[in-house]
C-alpha cells in the first residue's frame, strides 16, 4: 500500500497540534465502537428483548381476563425492564456514534480555536475521556439501578453519565467561544483552509456520497411522517385498546397481538432506517474534510472510500427490507455495518501514518 506525501503545510500546522490528533482518533474510534456495539445489540439482544416484551405482554392481557392485578402488574414491570435494557443499549449505541462526530468535527476545528495549544489540549482530552466514559455509564444504568445510590430516584451509573455529560457540555462551550474569539478578531480574513479548497478524489467521493444520503433521508423522514399522520390506521393507542378491551370481555387477542406486532415491526425499522440513513451521510461528509490527513495512497484512498458510500447507502436499505426478507436483510446490515468498521479502521490507521509522517517532518 504506497504512501503519498502531502506538501501542504497547512495540513501538517493543523496535525502538528496535540488536540487536533486526539479529537481526530478520539472521535474516529468513538464512531468506530459504537457502530460495533449497535451491531451486537442487534443480532443478540434486540430481538430477544422484542420477544419477551411480547410475552410479558400476552401474559397481562391473559391477567386481565383473569382479573388478576398482582399478576398484571408484575407483567408490566417486566416490560419496563424489558424497555430500560433496550433503551440504555440503543442511548449507548447512538451518543458514542454522535460524540464521535463533534470530536471529528472539531478537530478540523482547532486551527479557528483561539485558545493557547496546551488548553486545547486539555479541552481535547476533557472531551475524549468523558465523551469515552459516557456510553459506558449509559450502558451500566439498566444492570447497576438503584443499589447503594444516595438518592431514591437516580443511581450511580446515571449520575455518572449526567456528570460526564456536564464536562462533555463545559469544554464544547470552551470550544465554542475559541471559536467566537477567533471570528471576532480575524473575521475581515476568515477564509476556508488551504486542505479544504483543493479536495481530492476520494473526499469527493464522500462528500457527493454523504450529501445524497442526507437528502434522501430527509425526503424519507418527511414523506413517512405525512404517511403515518394521514394515512396510517389504526394507531398503536387504538390496538391497545383493543387488547385490554377483548381481554376484559373474555375475547380471542391473538389477532389484537399479531397487529400489535406488525405494527411495532414496521415503526421500528422505518424509524431505524430513517436514522441510519441521516447518521450515515453525517459521517461521510465528517470523513471528506478529513481525507487529506489519510497518508495512503490516493488509489486506496479512493478504495475506501467507495467502500464507505456503499456499505452506508446498504446498511438502512438493509434496514427497511427486513420486514419482506428477514434475517437475509438482517445479514445484509450486518455485513454493510463491518464493511464501514473496517473502512473507518482503514482510515484510522492511515491517519496514524500522516501523524507520524508529520512528526518526521
Amino acid at each position: 500500500m504506497e504512501s503519498t506525501q502531502t506538501g501542504d503545510n497547512s495540513i501538517a500546522e493543523l496535525l502538528d497540534t496535540s488536540a487536533s490528533r486526539l479529537l481526530a482518533f478520539g472521535g474516529i474510534l468513538l464512531i468506530a465502537s459504537g457502530m460495533l456495539l449497535g451491531d451486537i445489540f442487534a443480532i443478540f439482544i434486540l430481538h430477544p428483548n422484542n420477544a419477551r416484551i411480547g410475552e410479558a405482554m400476552y401474559g397481562a392481557a391473559m391477567a386481565i381476563a383473569a382479573a388478576d392485578t398482582d399478576a398484571i402488574m408484575a407483567h408490566f414491570q417486566a416490560i419496563g425492564g424489558f424497555l430500560e435494557n433496550r433503551g440504555t443499549k440503543v442511548d449507548a449505541h447512538s451518543h458514542s456514534i454522535a460524540l464521535g462526530y463533534l470530536a471529528v468535527l472539531l478537530a478540523v476545528l482547532q486551527p479557528n480555536v483561539a485558545w493557547s495549544n496546551s488548553t486545547k489540549l486539555r479541552l481535547a482530552w476533557a472531551y475524549v475521556l468523558s465523551a469515552t466514559v459516557l456510553p459506558f455509564a449509559i450502558f451500566a444504568i439498566h444492570y447497576v439501578g438503584l443499589a447503594y445510590s444516595p438518592l431514591d430516584f437516580i443511581g450511580w451509573a446515571s449520575i455518572a453519565a449526567d456528570t460526564v455529560a456536564l464536562i462533555v457540555a463545559i469544554t464544547v462551550s470552551a470550544q465554542l467561544l475559541g471559536l467566537w474569539r477567533y471570528w471576532r478578531k480575524w473575521r475581515e480574513s476568515v477564509a476556508a483552509p488551504a486542505y479544504l479548497q483543493s479536495m481530492t478524489r476520494s473526499g469527493r467521493i464522500l462528500l457527493s456520497g454523504g450529501s445524497l444520503l442526507l437528502f434522501a433521508g430527509f425526503v424519507y423522514g418527511g414523506a413517512y411522517a405525512g404517511y403515518v399522520e394521514w394515512l396510517r390506521s389504526p394507531s398503536e393507542v387504538d390496538i391497545l385498546n383493543g387488547i385490554i378491551t377483548h381481554a376484559f370481555q373474555r375475547q380471542p387477542v391473538e389477532a389484537d397481538f399479531a397487529a400489535y406486532g406488525a405494527y411495532q415491526a414496521a415503526q421500528a425499522i422505518n424509524v431505524a432506517a430513517h436514522a441510519h440513513v441521516n447518521a450515515m451521510g453525517i459521517l461521510l461528509v465528517l470523513l471528506a474534510l478529513v481525507q487529506p490527513f489519510v497518508f495512503l495512497s490516493e488509489s486506496w484512498k479512493k478504495r475506501w472510500a467507495v467502500i464507505m458510500v456503499v456499505g452506508s447507502a446498504v446498511l438502512p436499505l438493509s434496514i427497511l427490507l427486513e420486514l419482506q426478507l428477514g434475517l437475509i436483510a438482517g445479514a445484509m446490515a450486518d455485513i454493510a455495518g463491518a464493511a464501514v468498521i473496517c473502512a473507518l479502521v482503514a482510515m484510522l490507521f492511515g491517519l496514524v501514518r500522516q501523524t507520524g509522517a508529520t512528526d518526521s517532518r
